[in-house]
């Protein structure tokens, strides 16, 4: 099946940000897009990459070592 196209809008959307910042990532080429005329499609599949990539994982922390008798 093929990966479906989203518009900027629909990817700012599901980002949850502006439409302004989806256009940055476009210009700077920092996500994968596609070209259909003058239009900007984002595959879903390079949206979905592109979270992946930018997901931190939490830091373990572990027991403050203040407060303890030496």
């Amino acid at each position: 099946m093929a990966d479906r196209l989203l518009t900027v809008d629909e990817a700012a959307e599901r980002l949850g940000t502006g439409v302004r910042f989806v256009r940055r990532l476009v210009a700077e080429r920092r996500i994968v897009f596609v070209k259909v005329g003058r239009h900007v499609r984002i595959a879903d599949s390079a949206l979905t990459a592109y979270i992946e990539a930018h997901t931190v994982q939490p830091a373990r922390r572990g027991r403050p070592s203040y407060g303890r008798a030496a």
